[in-house]
């Protein structure tokens, strides 16, 4: 997706465009800044009666479509008395005195009793049916022996008992559903009047977008593949709109004007541009839609998301959306979708909410509403909650994200073990089987997480990484299933055991092992600082990339610093941190840092060269009473199998001779 506009000071704009801070290089100010609630109340009543017109489709393509009118029965159904079970059709008075001590003869020759299929029309002189599990069939068939009577209409489905005739089948603004569409072809209704689905136009703006490559070859050097518009048109389908999606326009202000109004001028119900609706000196969006039309808001108390614009072009809502991905989701989120489903007559759906125990401290800023995207899951009783990692960009909060915390503007910030609550992104049942890893770093877990999710797609582990002691933390405050570990105790050399046994005592523990893996220094291709041994970090002409403070790997470097001598101060880079061996790995491929300490893995995943320092064990931590939990026997089971251990060998840097070996702890 693509990264929040990178505006050049050499930019200009006419100064009638928009009111400028005065000396401040033709940057722009924030106006009619408002609170999201404010905003949203401002937006929406400004459309409150705009809904589509009516349209008359083919009822068997309407499931998610919306009633615009009351929808009533033509036919009942069923429309002729039918046979409930298969049996015999019989007149009920001429059963009763059936019992065990008197069978009762009936003549089927005669006419006395019908045989009769479910689902068939009931004789006209019928008015029952007995189950033929309780008919004795005389050799010849042509007499039947009940022991017991029925009632009238016993057995049987009479005229209307599902749908009458005249009857309100669905009341308008209903959304139709798969089964509807049953009712609405028994009942007569072949078609039926919905709500037009609404036509939203989104223009992609930005000199520095372009398309995705087919192939998937990278973009060329200071270019960004623009996501943003499918993502939108995806969240508009899902919410029954029709969007279309124009090329990408430059960041020209008379070029986005131009093609502004021709969407604002065509079909569209809504339009949304996406990008340039910050305050940077080529951030033109908030200056067109007041040239054009009017600018409701400009600027929201939310993050992500602040830089919202909420506009009017002749009587059509226009949106400006943020340029970075999460801020774009969000601001279409909280305007755009909800706008949709009142043009089509609906409200949007509330989502569900838990209540869950914080597992970190979270500050913010007062006066800003805070959407903090959250990884959730049950430990024994209660649910607990994760943060993801913030900011607009990170991508990866939404695909990994199972909940949503939002934060009050007039907050500072919730804090550690506070009790929360949390908007559900997925299904209850799956935040309730979400298998909690919190720990230490390793591509094995990704690689465990795609097994399990093989195997039982209703187990997704979830990891976040705060370094081994802090997934040992986690095990200790029960905010945790599992926690991966790689800690060494330099007086023994060995791994793990003395931090359980320092941090979580009388506890019992279950320590099996993962992996054993290889530690080394990442350098780029060709080592070109040639980079040998621990003491090159020392060296003036390098740049070192860490890892965070309570990590496995910054014990292995402290320990390894401690044993040749050396002081870390000297270490360009040893107070820069990362939280994972691919950020590592990524910090080196860039040249933000010409050596990282990390795992041959994550090296040979981006092609880099790799200086070994050691092989260390990587453990599972795991509280006993969780062994027993289907979701963690699953783990275990993928853990000890043949195929897992196969693919984990493969990726190189790593040995599975000890791989779900359970350690002695004491």
């Amino acid at each position: 997706m693509q990264a929040a506009r990178r505006r050049s000071c050499s930019c200009r704009e006419p100064s009638n465009h928009f009111p400028l801070i005065p000396g401040a290089m033709q940057r722009k100010i924030y106006l009619n800044m408002q609170t999201l609630e404010e905003a949203q109340r401002l937006f929406w009543s400004r459309f409150s009666g705009c809904l589509t017109e009516e349209e008359e489709i083919d009822s068997r393509r309407a499931a998610g479509r919306i009633t615009a009118r009351p929808v009533v029965a033509r036919l009942s159904s069923p429309s002729f008395h039918s046979a409930a079970m298969d049996g015999l059709a019989v007149s009920a008075e001429q059963t009763f005195g059936a019992s065990d001590d008197n069978p009762l003869t009936l003549d089927i020759a005669g006419g006395q009793a019908v045989p009769i299929n479910t689902g068939h029309p009931l004789p006209g002189d019928k008015d029952a049916v007995i189950m033929i599990e309780h008919v004795l069939m005389s050799a010849d068939g042509r007499q039947a022996i009940i022991r017991s009577p029925v009632y009238p209409w016993q057995h049987v489905r009479k005229v209307g008992e599902d749908i009458v005739a005249t009857e309100l089948l669905f009341p308008t603004s209903h959304r139709i559903t798969p089964a509807d569409v049953a009712a609405l072809l028994t009942a007569g209704c072949p078609t039926v009047l919905v709500r037009r689905r609404p036509r939203i136009t989104i223009i992609p703006t930005g000199s520095e977008l372009v398309e995705p490559d087919p192939s998937g070859a990278p973009p060329p050097a200071g270019r960004t593949i623009e996501s943003n518009s499918a993502v939108l048109a995806c969240l508009a389908a899902e919410a029954g709109a029709v969007a279309e999606v124009t090329p990408i326009i430059a960041d020209e202000y008379d070029e986005i004007k131009q093609h502004l109004l021709a969407a604002v001028r065509g079909p569209a119900d809504l339009v949304v541009i996406n990008a340039g609706s910050s305050a940077g000196s080529a951030d033109y969006t908030a200056g067109i839609i007041a040239e054009l039309g009017e600018v409701l808001v400009h600027g929201v108390t939310m993050m992500p998301g602040k830089p919202t614009i909420l506009g009017v072009i002749d009587n059509k809502p226009v949106v400006g959306n943020p340029g970075y991905p999460v801020s774009a989701i969000l601001s279409f989120e909280q305007f755009v979708l909800p706008l949709l489903a009142r043009m089509q007559g609906a409200e949007p759906a509330e989502p569900a909410r838990i209540t869950a125990r914080l597992a970190r401290d979270l500050p913010s800023r007062a006066g800003i509403e805070e959407f903090r995207r959250m990884i959730t899951g049950r430990i024994r009783d209660e649910f607990v909650t994760l943060p993801l990692k913030k900011g607009a960009g990170a991508i990866t909060t939404l695909t990994r994200a199972n909940s949503m915390l939002r934060i009050s503007a007039s907050s500072e910030g919730e804090t550690r073990s506070s009790r929360v609550a949390v908007e559900l992104l997925r299904p209850l049942a799956e935040i309730n089987k979400t298998i909690l890893c919190t720990g230490s770093h390793d591509l094995c877990l990704d690689l465990l997480h795609d097994f399990l999710k093989r195997r039982t797609p209703s187990y997704p582990l979830a990891s976040t990484h705060v370094g081994s002691l802090g997934g040992i933390m986690a095990v200790r405050d029960n905010m945790t299933h599992i926690a991966g570990s790689h800690l060494l105790d330099p007086e023994s050399g060995t791994y793990n055991t003395s931090y359980v046994r320092r941090y979580l005592p009388g506890r019992d523990i279950a320590l099996i092992t993962l992996v054993h893996r290889q530690q080394g220094f990442m350098v780029r291709r060709g080592n070109p600082k040639q980079i040998r041994a621990i003491g090159d970090l020392l060296r003036d002409d390098v740049t070192f990339i860490n890892r965070q403070a309570g990590s496995g790997t910054r014990v292995l470097l402290d320990c390894e610093l401690e044993k040749h001598g050396l002081d870390s101060d000297r270490i360009n880079g040893y107070a820069a941190e990362e939280y994972t061996h691919m950020a590592v790995a990524v910090a080196v491929l860039s040249g933000k840092a010409d050596a990282g300490l990390g795992i041959l893995a994550a090296a040979r995943a981006l092609d880099l060269d790799f200086v070994p320092v050691t092989e260390e064990r990587y453990d599972l931590l795991i509280p006993a009473d969780f062994l027993d939990l289907p979701m963690i026997r699953a783990l275990l089971e993928i853990i000890n199998a043949a195929p897992f251990r196969q693919t984990v060998e493969k990726m190189g840097g790593y040995s599975c001779r000890e791989t779900g070996q359970r350690i002695t702890i004491d």
